[in-house]
Order: C-alpha cells, then structure tokens, then sequence
C-alpha cells in the first residue's frame, strides 16, 4: 500500500510540475490572461503539498542528501540564482523585457529606439494611447526626461499618468509638470488637514473658480456620469533631453468627449519660465513661445499623435 501511494504522489508531483512549467511558459511569451496566471498560482499551492507529502514519504533517502557536501553547493546555487532575478541586472532584464505579458495595469509606458508609447484604459470602454515618434536628436540610450498628464479646462493639475523613472533629477528637468504637481499637493494636504475635500480646498484658495470644470476627478472627464454633458479636458507632455544645454518644451491637446475624436496631434505650446511672485507670495510659472534657439529640444520628436477608443 505504501507503495502505491509513494507511487502516486511522484506521479502527480512530476504531472503537477509540468503543469506549472506549462502555465510559466505562457504566461511568459503570451498577453496578460487571469486564467493562466490563476491557474499557475493555484498549482503552485497544490505542489508545495505535494513535495510535502512526497519528502515524508522519502525522509530516509533525503536524510542521505541533507547529509551530503552537495547540500550546500545547491543552497548556495539557489541563493545566488533568487538574488540575481530580484536584482535584475541588465543580461536578466533584457531577458524579461521579451515577455508579453506587461500585466493587468491600467498604463503602460515603454520607451524605445523610435519614440515612445503610452497606454491608459480607465475602462473597458476608454483606451487612451499616446505615440511619440521620436526626432532626430531622440537618444534612447541616454533616454529623456518625460511627464504626462491631465488638467482641467482651468489649467489645474488633476492627475499625472506617467512621472519620470528618475523622480528627483526629473522634477528638476521638468519644472513645469513640477510647478503643477506641487500645487496639487500642497492643495491636498490643506485639504486633509481642514477636512474639505480638494475641490472646496482649491475653490477657498481661490486657484480655480467654481465653474463646472472645477472638478479634480479625472473620472469626471473621462468617464462622465451624465454622457450627454462631458466636460473638456487637457493632456500635457513635458519632455527634456539631459545634457542638451536646452529647456524642456511641452506639447498640449484639449479633449472633449462632447465632441470626441479618435486621433488628434498634440501642439507645442512653450517652454517653462518662472515669473515674480504674484502678490500673495505664490509661485508663479508661465510658458513662453519656442523660437529658432531651440534647436535640439525641437528636434526630439517628430509628432506625438494621441488615439482614443471610445468603444
């Protein structure tokens, strides 16, 4: 009878493993699936019992290897292998960039050779996608400092959709996108601390007027409540090459579902300055017509097309 069963559970240990090696193939060189990724997880758990059963079956032939020199040759193996894949070093990264499957996120940013894409579906029925062909001056080897995100129709910042990788060295670069997010912020936290929510916060500060696109819901321009009724919206881009000696230059286009459009170009609109102070002492950042000194920066891309399906 021990026979048997010591039969049985290799069998389905060794069937349990091929399943396991299957599912991790596919849901390495396949799209996102939650059925593959499920069934790998689940038979993960089922193959941790099994090696239980299967080591209390075999404890005396295991006890031999425990008390072999091997043992730690093979330790030492799984230890340095677990700490190469969590550092990911460049050989291991390229590897896991060949993958297709990039996950169940709502974005995807990806930088190549030719330019950039963004992706962003809040929805099922909301794809956004924004592609940047890159210019002459384009260097994806020294890759460039990028920010997208969205404002309302009175210029206030709602939601950034993709920060630069380097945060620190990017609000540097980026003082435009910085100068927004920094008022979101500090708008936020006054508004944690006197116990409004933002909108009443921004209207007290005087930062936007009450008008029906005050809203700082992105979901409110997006994924409107009333469809009959949207409201217009903005995507900005601020990008800067380092080392070019030139500004950052931002790219804008208006979106309005009331009127939607599938594909639309996004304009220059300026390079970021930084004005006096107003008179209440606040920061104060204006965007200032691109002219013939810009000549690299202009050059790094080509067109930024954004796409959306409404579908």
């Amino acid at each position: 009878m021990k026979k048997h069963q010591r039969s049985f559970v290799s069998l389905l240990t060794a069937l349990s493993f091929v399943v396991l090696a299957v599912t991790g193939i596919l849901a390495f060189v396949r799209p996102f699936s939650i059925g593959i990724v499920g069934l790998h997880a689940l038979m993960g758990f089922v193959f941790v019992g099994l090696i239980a059963l299967h080591v209390a079956n075999n404890l005396n032939h295991l006890s031999q290897y425990v008390r072999s020199k091997v043992l730690w040759l093979t330790l030492a193996t799984t230890v340095g292998l677990t700490g190469l894949f969590l550092w990911q070093p460049g050989p291991v990264r390229s590897i896991l960039e060949l993958s297709q499957n990039l996950g169940p996120a709502i974005d995807q940013f990806e930088m190549k050779e030719d330019g950039l894409v963004y992706h962003y579906s809040p929805a099922a029925h909301y794809k956004m996608a924004l592609t940047i062909r890159a210019g002459k001056t384009f260097d994806a080897t020294t890759p460039p400092h990028v920010a997208i995100w969205l404002e309302n129709a009175s210029f206030y910042h709602i939601k950034t959709l993709h920060e630069p990788d380097d945060l620190k060295a990017g609000r540097a670069a980026l003082p435009y996108w910085d100068f927004k997010v920094r008022g979101w912020e500090k708008a936020k936290l006054k508004a944690t601390e006197s116990g409004k929510d933002l909108k009443e916060q921004q209207e007290v500060d005087g930062v936007s007027g009450a008008t029906q696109n005050s809203s700082f819901d992105p979901a409110d321009y997006m994924l409107p409540a009333d469809p009959d009724n949207p409201m217009p919206y903005r995507l900005l881009i601020e990008i800067d090459q380092p080392d070019d000696d030139q500004t950052s230059l931002v790219y804008s286009v208006e979106i309005d579902n009331a009127e939607p459009r599938a594909f639309q170009l996004l304009d220059l609109i300026g390079y970021p300055q930084q004005e006096e102070n107003d008179e209440d002492g606040k920061e104060v950042w204006a965007l200032y017509f691109v002219d013939e000194r810009f000549g690299s920066a202009l050059a790094l891309i080509d067109s930024a097309l954004l796409t959306i399906d409404r579908n």
